[in-house]
């Protein structure tokens, strides 16, 4: 009894996610870089900008930043900012898209394969391996080039890519999760294999697709960018980081700041996702100790 009690105590006194992850350098650093990128998209979508994205000021054509203009104007005198701050929600918005997309299907696929087993595992797996045999940007280009051009596009080639991941991630656990002995006593109660899949398998092997999706938004993040600068992914004059580059191409010498503002803000949020993504890690890993 009096063990028991100890035990309740010492559960009652570990720390939460939240504060193991703030105990983290790079996840403290990551999350506070996060935040501060949704700050800026939800003002994107708000629309508070200092003008209007595509709002053109003919006079004030690739002016350099000022009092007037902070970041600049570009070659059609549209406010520079302004344009990076609506780029933010534009590729949030694909980013959150397209991963939600991704680990819906990839964790699907990956946990019914590992629990069937069998030829029907050897079936799913080689299909992933085939994908994985693409590189990502290769793969969307192809997929963006026989859909079409769009935004929606741009979200299903970028979930296509990224569904093996986590096909892979979520399958690894649930083979070894589904031979415990909590899994057999579940079959021999009666239970059907949905709920034995969905409510006790699939809670059981959450902690590294966790750290995947974190992760996972940073390569969404560049794959969009990536697409958009080719001219396949949001189309102009609907502002996107990766088409604020590839206008900038031809005038990086007489107006570097076109190309540095949107180059800074890619680089920014694939930062902010990949220490957040290490945090989580040190955080949900079992296997790491350094935090606890």
């Amino acid at each position: 009894m009096i063990a028991k009690i100890e035990t309740d105590q010492a559960r009652t006194k570990e720390p939460s996610v939240l504060h193991r992850l703030l105990r983290s350098r790079s996840g403290t650093l990551g999350l506070i870089i996060i935040i501060f990128y949704v700050v800026v998209a939800l003002a994107g979508v708000l629309q508070w900008t200092p003008y209007p994205p595509n709002e053109q000021h003919a006079v004030d054509r690739l002016s350099p930043p000022s009092k007037t203009y902070w970041l600049g104007t570009d070659l059609f005198g549209r406010d520079m900012l302004s344009r990076i701050i609506k780029g933010a929600s534009n590729s949030l918005y694909v980013a959150l898209a397209s991963v939600a997309l991704s680990t819906l299907a990839g964790t699907l696929i990956g946990t019914v394969s590992a629990y069937v087993g069998g030829n029907f595992d050897n079936l799913l797996m080689r299909i992933m391996d085939i994908f994985f045999a693409f590189p990502a940007i290769l793969l969307a280009l192809l997929i963006v080039t026989i859909m079409g051009r769009g935004l929606d596009k741009t979200i299903i080639a970028i979930a296509v890519v990224y569904t093996p991941i986590f096909a892979r991630v979520a399958r690894a656990p649930v083979l070894s999760v589904k031979e415990m002995e909590f899994i057999t006593a579940a079959r021999c109660v009666g239970m059907s294999h949905r709920r034995i899949l969905f409510f006790h398998i699939l809670p059981n092997t959450l902690a590294p697709l966790i750290v995947q999706v974190s992760l996972a938004l940073s390569w969404s993040l560049l794959t969009e960018a990536g697409l958009s600068f080719l001219g396949l992914g949001i189309q102009p004059p609907e502002p996107s980081w990766g088409v604020m580059l590839s206008e900038s191409r031809g005038l990086s010498e007489i107006a570097p700041w076109l190309m540095i503002y949107p180059g800074l803000a890619i680089m920014l949020g694939v930062l902010g996702f990949n220490l957040l993504g290490d945090g989580l890690r040190d955080v949900l890993d079992p296997r790491l100790k350094r935090l606890r």
